[in-house]
């Protein structure tokens, strides 16, 4: 099922809570409108005593005098009203880009697996930047226009029964259209931007890959899938605009109409006697004041639309529940219990497995039944053809995903009865890919250990051999690593990620696959470095090139997600085939 599908439409309730931080403003605004709005409907009252003063005779400064100050006045308080709305619209879009970025960046891992990035980022970005149109020419500008709207409405009731009741027959024939159209508008809107966050996702995707795409001849084919993405946005948009062509039409063929059928009604009545010129241009320039906020609310509700649109989209980041992360997953109590390094009792390992098991959603079944034991200070390794589970095993140390079945224990505790941060402070976890972060190599080292000096950065880069590649810039520790450290070689990364955890001293460090874009003699040295780290600390090591995992204390062998053989390697080269046949196809046997 489609996003769009699954998430309800938003109505205006849902937009209270971003704005309710800048309500304080936003009455400023409202009470700026009314008062804007009063000024305006003086203005042709006023207007009427300038004329029936010419006519009579009688001194024009006063009355002149009176519509000039209302006239500055009522300038200057739109003027001021603008910005305070405008003010409070870039208000809204930054509250609501750090709750949507505060949410997706805690969202539970699976929810990345499942959603595109180019996506996601479409809702921090063009999501949020319609709100404040929603804001700025939405809310407030409604009710200032009906407040102008229902006055002119009152005078006009006042000056003449009969050109109101023409007049209102003629602008009904506008609103209807208006209100027919508005549904549609804001569900056209929801669809450009689902348009726009796919185009985002088709960028992102050809970006993060530009190499390969260069390489593999594929850019002509990378280009025209963006450009048939952005194609599908323009028709979205074009959509919207389409819709929004009717209001401007049936507004103006309402103004007009209603202007005729005042001046030709109005004319008549003048002739007859049954109204006085004055009263006719009086009745006129409220006819302006309740065309003009009328024309005003008509925009207003159209942006309002495509704002809830929007807002729609947001909506559906925002009701994702995300990983609260000092709360323990069974009992939900605040505790951290795990800030410091904490060892478990004799006898008891620091992580223990008990017949775990892990599925997809999709039924996928990834491992079934897998139970081992990582005692503190031992170095444990996991091989086995690829496919057979052993990231997934680190992920779920890590609590990135929830377990189907079986139980995993911190120091005899089951870590769902632990806050995933608390349990995290003692884990350092170095991926496959090894991410690099964009900035610098300081940055990336204090990640995990905010509070270290230099001189704990330059001794964790000698550890992992990267000292001389620091020092080859003058900037030294401030030296860029570019966009997902692309300045640096693979290897660079993967010992740039490795000393980022080594740094923040855990108690047990999670390594998928440390040496897989090492030369041979960086890969001793970080053999030597894992087993400086095992004297204080616990390993737990993924890897497919078995000569990183030889001296482990245990290699536990997997295979279709199950654990088929375990010992040493010297055990295991005798008593498990599978074992053997990988050993024999690395030379090592």
């Amino acid at each position: 099922m489609s996003a769009p599908e699954q998430a309800p439409s938003a109505a205006l309730r849902d937009l209270l809570p971003l704005v309710r931080p800048h309500r304080r403003p936003l009455l400023l605004a409202a009470g700026l409108s009314l008062v804007g709005a009063a000024a305006a409907l003086a203005q042709p009252a006023l207007t009427g005593l300038v004329i029936s003063a010419v006519g009579a005779g009688r001194p024009l400064l006063p009355a002149v005098s009176a519509l000039l100050v209302v006239l500055v006045a009522g300038a200057v308080l739109n003027a001021v009203q603008s910005y305070v709305l405008q003010r409070t619209g870039e208000g809204v879009v930054l509250t609501t880009r750090r709750a949507v970025a505060d949410r997706l960046l805690r969202l539970p891992v699976s929810e990345y697996d499942r959603r595109r990035t180019g996506d996601l980022m479409s809702r921090v970005g063009a999501d949020t930047t319609l709100l404040r149109a929603t804001v700025t020419s939405g809310v407030v500008e409604v009710v200032g226009s009906a407040v102008v709207g229902v006055g002119a409405l009152v005078a006009m009731a006042l000056v003449d029964v009969w050109l109101l009741l023409v007049t209102v027959a003629a602008v009904a024939v506008g609103l209807t259209v208006v209100v027919l159209s508005s549904r549609r508008i804001r569900t056209l809107s929801r669809v450009a931007q689902e348009e726009v966050g796919a185009m985002t996702a088709a960028v992102e995707r050809a970006l993060s890959a530009v190499r390969t795409i260069r390489a593999s001849g594929a850019t002509a084919r990378e280009v025209d899938a963006v450009g048939a993405s952005a194609e599908r946005a323009y028709r979205a948009g074009v959509s919207v605009a389409r819709v929004e062509a009717y209001v401007a039409p049936a507004g103006s063929i309402a103004v007009q109409g209603a202007f005729l059928a005042v001046l030709g009604l109005g004319g008549y009545r003048v002739a007859t006697g049954s109204i006085a010129v004055a009263d006719l241009v009086a009745f006129i320039l409220y006819l302006f004041l309740l065309v003009m906020p009328l024309g005003q609310a008509v925009a207003a509700w159209t942006q309002l639309q495509t704002g809830l649109g929007a807002l729609a989209r947001i909506q559906e980041v925002l009701v994702l529940e995300p990983e609260h992360d000092a709360v323990a997953e069974v009992g939900g109590a605040h505790v951290s219990s795990l800030s410091a390094p904490r060892r478990p009792a004799a006898g008891v390992p620091l992580l223990q497995l008990d017949d775990v098991s892990f599925a997809y959603p999709d039924g996928t079944q990834v491992l079934s039944g897998v139970s081992l034991s990582v005692p503190a200070g031992s170095r444990v390794a996991l091989v086995g053809p690829s496919g057979a589970g052993k990231s997934t095993v680190l992920a779920l140390v890590e609590g990135f995903y929830p377990l189907t079945g079986g139980t995993i224990r911190w120091a005899g505790t089951d870590v769902r009865e632990l806050p995933r941060a608390a349990l995290r402070a003692q884990l350092g976890y170095v991926e496959q890919e090894a991410p690099v972060l964009a900035g610098t190599v300081r940055e990336n080292l204090l990640l995990a250990a905010p509070d270290a000096g230099d001189d704990a950065l330059w001794a964790v880069l000698a550890d992992v051999g990267l000292t001389g590649v620091v020092q080859r810039s003058a900037r030294g520790l401030d030296v860029p690593v570019g966009d997902e450290g692309v300045l640096l070689s693979g290897g660079e990364r993967q010992r740039l990620a490795i000393a980022r955890s080594l740094l923040s001293r855990p108690a047990l460090l999670l390594l998928d696959e440390p040496t897989a874009s090492l030369d041979a003699r960086n890969e001793n040295l970080l053999r030597e470095t894992l087993a400086a780290a095992a004297a204080d600390r616990a390993l737990l090591v993924v890897a497919h090139r078995l000569s990183t995992v030889l001296d482990s204390d245990q290699i536990v062998v997997l295979d279709g997600g199950r654990v088929v053989a375990r010992g040493t390697h010297a055990e295991l080269v005798e008593t498990s085939p599978l074992y053997r046949e990988l050993a024999t196809a690395q030379l090592l046997v």
